[in-house]
């Protein structure tokens, strides 16, 4: 697939930044003791240490007993290592079921297939699906297509051994959340493009799509946040190198990049309005919707990057996930 013809960049005066959600903002100033609005590549090796301890154990997956938990390492892409793949399923439900296999995020840097699943346990137990959360190989040590490839080489494992897994293939859904939201997006061109794993929806929560980085959004967030336009430029810069913002970034790298995205199954995406990536997203909605797709978008006001997997107890948080269990429901 051919990337688009280069465009102008965006970032001319744009406004002030919208505001955050009232009852979001004051999680940003212990949040960024954690994870800073502006990384720089010299910090990628702590922020990874101080988020290691979070990593959720067996028995915090499981859930009580509700969710069987199983770690499978799967033959990775030729000449790489194998992939490790996380499957939850609900404990006492038949199968075969629908699944969800899903990408996390950390701006191609940093987490692993345990990263911030707490909504996708919901769906486990609620839509009682399996859940295959893949692990990728982290830029910069591995940069393009080492995550695209490990991502997709999961997806066609899955299809390929559903029966082994209790899963119906015809119910597969693709999902991830920021980076991981920009690797399922890319997965999804590299089904349609190979000829791959037929899908019946793919779900994009503030997805990461774009390695020009030059939007009004960028712009506005700069060093506000979670994720700002520095962070960006790390995290797109450790997977790229120079070729980062030039003209022949593969859309397997970079969505955004997709000379079309026709012939892709149904997208819900969704972004806050006070986020780095609003634009992007916007953008890449508009897009699906210009080829005949079928798209939902929901823009949250005044949500930063993550904020419902950070805030889940905020009620925009709460809308933003009953929105995007509502669409699963319709679509499985």
């Amino acid at each position: 697939m051919t990337t688009l013809a280069p465009r102008e960049p965006q970032t001319t005066n744009p406004g002030p930044p919208p505001p955050f959600d009232p009852e979001l903002a004051p999680a940003l100033a212990p949040l960024a003791e954690v994870l800073p609005s502006a990384i720089l590549p010299s910090m990628i090796s702590s922020v990874r240490h101080s988020i290691a301890g979070q990593r959720p154990s067996d028995e915090d997956l499981a859930r009580g007993g509700a969710i069987e938990v199983q770690e499978r390492r799967i033959p990775g892409p030729p000449g790489a290592p194998d992939v490790s793949l996380l499957i939850c399923r609900p404990r006492t439900v038949a199968t075969p079921r629908p699944a969800v296999y899903f990408t996390h995020g950390g701006g191609m840097v940093l987490g692993d297939n345990r990263s911030l699943i707490g909504e996708m346990l919901d769906w486990v137990q609620e839509l009682e699906v399996v859940l295959v959360s893949v692990e990728y190989r982290l830029a910069p040590e591995h940069p393009y297509p080492a995550a695209i490839d490990d991502v997709y080489a999961g997806l066609v494992w899955v299809a390929d051994h559903a029966a082994d897994i209790g899963v119906d293939p015809d119910r597969l859904v693709v999902a991830g959340a920021s980076a991981g939201g920009g690797l399922t997006a890319a997965a999804t061109l590299l089904a349609r493009d190979r000829g791959g794993p037929r899908l019946a929806g793919q779900l994009l929560a503030c997805p990461m799509l774009d390695d020009r980085n030059d939007t009004p959004s960028g712009i506005q967030m700069a060093g506000r946040g979670v994720w700002d336009r520095t962070s960006n430029d790390t995290g797109w810069t450790a997977l790229l190198g120079e070729a980062r913002g030039g003209p022949d970034v593969s859309p397997y790298a970079a969505p955004a990049r997709a000379s079309s995205l026709a012939g892709l199954p149904p997208l819900f995406i969704d972004v806050g309005s006070a986020e780095t990536f609003r634009d992007e997203v916007v953008a890449y909605a508009s897009r699906f919707w210009l080829t005949g797709g079928d798209a939902e978008l929901h823009v949250w006001p005044g949500g930063f990057h993550g904020f419902d997997a950070m805030v889940p107890g905020a009620a925009l948080s709460q809308a933003a996930r009953a929105a995007r269990l509502r669409w699963l429901r319709r679509v499985l």
